[in-house]
């Protein structure tokens, strides 16, 4: 129960601690209060604030609970003024704070505020003050404290008409309970008096008929102070029986009218619901109660007056007379189904350069809200209707954005497009980018599934970075994290086992979403019951909203060994065959396919194959399938390091999968999940007697190139983890400071030697990035790569051989990659299917071709052949003259000298301007007077489909 105390008399008992003093016995919430900490104390053991010039205060407020439970003022390790101290040039320093203003306490909370904790620190947070116990510094607010034994919770719900009796202990000065006298107030208006006996004061509250604050003031005997505590009193509103309107959902509604919204939650169990917003001041009253569907059971009210276009918040206040046991009978909540909330744990560290014009979080609220907001402007796409690369063509790679570039935002990606572009990747799967606890995360905290999480960026800009990667070919693919969401998460905190009574807390037994403990031996956080109803109509909206709303090609599902109830704290059965788990993922996967035919199903198992088998080859007839990861890091590991062991690499493909019927397996070296396989290499690579150390930074980065080759070539998807083509030897535990730790930082923002070093332009590692281009041009754009391979693996030589004997031996149908990953040159068998002159692929001209038996190739070297050269080649104007426009520069219009059936403009970002579609000939001009002065790169195609590009300069 919190508890108030209130006093202005001095009490040199609360000065208990030798390094920290009071300028007054006892704090008011809303009276100033000097507080002096001595630096020059050596009696404690915790540190110690040795040579300092700057002290912050650390601090937070809260009751007897939680003593920084209402909010915390400080930034830890940051010297950013907040909470900083004043120097007194005796070694104290000195801050005077008013606690309900300093703090920003809503009056509720000011009334409840009983504590006040403490932790001094040096500017960067390296050097900290405790007391001599090691523990916080703690200080009671006020003199006279009152306990609550009846009721025992802060709010209390009753039926109108009903008693409520109450019972309460008065505390003077922090020592015994004493009698002394009462006087009750509700809503302000004293309703009893009465004199305490011992240890309680009792009084019973007859015919409660409205709402109201019931505020207990208690004074001790032969004493003038005072001190009260209150609670909330809240009689059960009349809920209305109204059908939900036809083709409304779970969450906002905007229609038609800019003025109405219609909100929609699913709450079973729950009694009443109240709408609380900035259109009523966070003060509801009976008619923001929502309304009840009695078919369904859902709640539903419609906001009228709306102002089109302004911004709104709201939460719901979801009641419940009778909870069970340690359950809350009110929980405050933000919409499930939000896709924009505001946090006052988060949004205040995010960037305005991020997120230009964040809407303010309400003040003198508590936790998420959701943003309202009709009238919106719609985005314009310029690509409508992509058309994406077939799984079996697949090179995916894997982005943190947080880890990506400097400001760690879309606006990152976008401005680095020409880097994936240039890379001939053909998709981006990022890290999940939904709503999640903090924000120096990887993203798999999710706590809103169909809200962008705002420290990457605002929802427009994400829709720029997906139309961007659409206009230049590349897929889009969200890492979804559908197992499970974190204690944030709406649905959790509706129905929560919360004993302490802080507002946080797990599931409870009566979560119709979520276990009480995890049904699987994999669990993060609270885990979802994908055998209820809710979840999976919950999964569908979530996976409706990113490919309808967003237009995403495909999902990466995080976990789906957790997608099973059958297995609690059990990892055989975790890690065996369970038909729940298949049955669900199939539904999910099909309702995937309802919405996009083409959408990309992706599973995170990394189990036993029987389960893997029917998913890969799920509706395989008809151009689908599941795509499964394929983790190859601790081969590919082995051969980068040049040791002859455990280095199989079969499983990078699907043949290695028994009854596999199609290329379904995203085989990959590393991923966010592994450590780099770089760092092993440098750290702890053959480093044998002889010019080719592999522990040498550059002798390792010439080895790059050839995992490329014994990777990316072999049919089916492949996936690559960020700057793996540029050789990042970053360890997957380095630190913010640069050092590596392998149990703590694992999750921590990395460094960016990528760009502060410009590694593009590192010779070296240009040359990784060059050659892994040219293998996924060659990939991706050759007919053969979509055929069957055969591998021999297991030794520090293997080789792949790629074929697809329906393409006519004219053309490129066979492709033989030979690698060799030991520190020696090797000479290995060729054994060419056919003779004569065999064609380097890694040639752009197609003229270097080889017929021998044999091949020598230098240590950490590969070669890849081919019975023709590539198409790649020759993939240009096939006419003597090149390709130009006039005049150029320009002021309005253009021509060109060639007959064309397309010309598309690019920005200098690799962002699609403008477009021009028919059968144009030399005499036809292209007008660009709406273009904007600057250089342009315009890209032309002919019927054949040949292709050719020139810059443009646009005055």
């Amino acid at each position: 129960m919190k508890k108030i105390l209130c006093s202005l008399i001095t009490l040199i008992s609360l000065n208990t601690f030798a390094q920290v003093t009071l300028s007054v016995g006892a704090i008011e919430v809303d009276q100033p209060v000097t507080i002096t900490v001595d630096t020059n104390s050596s009696d404690s053991n915790c540190n110690g604030l040795s040579g300092t010039t700057q002290v912050y205060m650390h601090s937070g407020i809260g009751d007897n609970s939680d003593p920084f439970g209402f909010n915390v003022v400080g930034n830890w390790g940051e010297d950013d003024g907040i909470g900083e101290m004043t120097s007194n040039g005796d070694g104290t320093f000195s801050i005077t704070i008013t606690p309900e203003t300093y703090y920003g306490l809503t009056s509720t909370q000011a009334d409840s505020a009983t504590q006040i904790g403490m932790v001094f620190r040096n500017a960067d947070g390296s050097q900290e003050l405790k007391d001599e116990g090691c523990n916080d510094f703690i200080f009671p607010i006020g003199s006279v404290q009152i306990n609550f034994t009846n009721p025992t919770s802060d709010l209390v719900v009753i039926t109108s008409g009903n008693d409520l009796s109450v019972s309460a202990t008065i505390i003077f000065q922090g020592g015994a309970t004493v009698q002394g006298s009462f006087e009750i107030f509700y809503n302000d208006v004293s309703i009893a008096t009465g004199s305490c006996g011992f240890p309680a004061c009792n009084s019973t509250i007859n015919n409660i008929t409205e709402s109201g604050t019931l505020k207990f003031v208690g004074t001790p005997p032969g004493s003038s102070e005072t001190g009260e505590a209150s609670f909330e009193v809240v009689v059960v509103p009349t809920v209305v029986e109204a059908n939900l309107p036809t083709g409304l959902e779970d969450g906002i509604n905007y229609g038609s009218d800019p003025t109405k919204a219609t909100l929609v939650l699913t709450a079973p169990g729950k009694e009443f619901i109240q709408i609380a917003g900035s259109f009523n001041n966070y003060n509801p009253t009976n008619a923001d109660v929502m309304k009840r569907d009695a078919a369904t059971g859902k709640y539903w009210l419609e906001l009228t007056g709306l102002t089109p276009g302004q911004i709104e918040t709201y939460q719901y206040w979801v009641f419940d007379t009778n909870p069970i046991a340690n359950s809350p009978a009110l929980v405050k909540t933000a919409d499930p189904f939000s896709t924009l909330v505001l946090s006052p744990f988060d949004d205040p560290y995010i960037p305005a350069n991020t997120y230009p014009n964040l809407p303010a979080y309400p003040a003198g609220q508590e936790r998420e809200v959701t943003v309202l907001q009709t009238g919106q402007t719609a985005y314009n796409w310029q690509v409508p209707n992509f058309t994406a690369p077939k799984e079996e063509d697949l090179i995916v790679y894997e982005v943190l954005i947080r880890d990506f570039d400097a400001d760690r935002n879309y606006q990152n990606l976008i401005d680095r497009i020409d880097y994936f572009k240039n890379l001939n990747v053909n998709a981006i799967q990022l890290m999940p980018v939904m709503e999640f606890e903090g924000n120096e995360s990887w993203g798999y905290n999710t706590s809103f599934h169909l809200a962008l999480d705002k420290f990457y960026g605002t929802e427009n800009k994400f829709k720029e970075f997906i139309d961007l990667c659409h206009q230049n070919d590349i897929a889009v693919i969200l890492d979804v994290a559908l197992n499970h969401a974190f204690g944030r998460n709406p649905m959790v905190r509706m129905w929560m086992n919360d004993p302490d009574n802080d507002g946080w807390g797990g599931p409870s037994s009566e979560n119709p979403y979520f276990n009480e403990v995890a049904k699987h031996s994999y669990s993060v956080g609270d885990d979802f019951n994908h055998q209820s109803t809710l979840t999976q109509e919950y999964t569908r909206r979530v996976v409706k909203h990113w490919v309808e709303d967003f237009k995403i090609d495909g999902f990466r599902w995080d976990l789906t060994k957790g997608f099973t109830q059958n297995c609690e704290n059990n990892e055989n059965c975790t890690n065996s065959y369970q038909q729940d788990r298949v049955d669900i993922l199939k539904d999910y996967a099909d309702y995937s396919w309802s919405l996009d035919p083409d959408h990309y199903v992706i599973f995170e198992h990394l189990g036993t194959q029987n389960e893997e088998k029917e998913w890969a080859n799920y509706r395989l007839s008809e151009g689908k399938g599941v795509m499964v990861w394929g983790k190859m890091t601790d081969p590919y590991s082995q051969l980068l390091m040049g040791f002859n062991s455990n280095n199989n690499i079969d499983g990078i493909g699907h043949n290695s999968r028994a009854q596999f019927n199609g290329p379904r397996v995203m085989g990959y070296p590393e991923s966010h999940d592994e450590e780099r396989i770089m760092y092993k290499a440098v750290e702890f690579g053959n480093n044998a007697v002889g010019s080719h150390n592999v522990r040498d930074l550059n002798t390792a980065l010439s080895r790059m190139s050839a995992i490329g080759a014994v990777t990316l070539t072999v049919p089916g998807p492949k996936m690559l983890w960020h700057f793996a083509a540029l050789g990042m030897d970053n360890s997957l535990f380095t630190c913010p400071d640069g050092s590596v730790n392998n149990d703590g930082c694992k999750l921590d923002t990395k460094p960016q030697p990528q760009w502060t070093d410009n590694w593009l332009g590192d010779t070296n590692r240009n040359q990784i990035y060059n050659d892994w281009a040219r293998l996924i041009d060659l990939k991706i754009n050759e007919a053969v790569f979509e055929g069957d391979y055969a591998m021999t693996s297991g030794s520090l030589t293997p080789r792949i051989d790629i074929f697809d004997t329906s393409i006519p031996s004219s053309q490129l149908r066979n492709v033989i990659v030979l690698a060799n990953f030991d520190v020696v040159s090797q000479t290995v068998n060729t054994n060419f299917p056919t003779g004569g002159n065999w064609f380097d692929l890694m040639d752009e001209t197609g003229n270097t071709t080889y017929s021998a038996g044999t091949v020598t190739i230098p240590a950490g070297q590969f070669r890849i052949f081919g019975n023709m050269p590539s198409t790649l080649s020759t993939n240009s104007f096939d006419i003597n003259e090149a390709f130009s426009i006039y005049p150029n520069p320009v002021n309005t219009s253009f021509k060109t000298n060639k007959a064309i059936s397309s010309l598309q403009i690019f920005d200098i970002t690799g962002k699609l301007i403008k477009s021009f579609n028919g059968e144009f000939t030399i005499n036809d001009t292209y007008d660009i007077s709406d273009l904007t002065q600057s250089i342009y790169l315009v890209k032309i195609e002919n019927s054949n489909g040949q292709t050719s590009t020139s810059k443009l300069i646009k005055l």
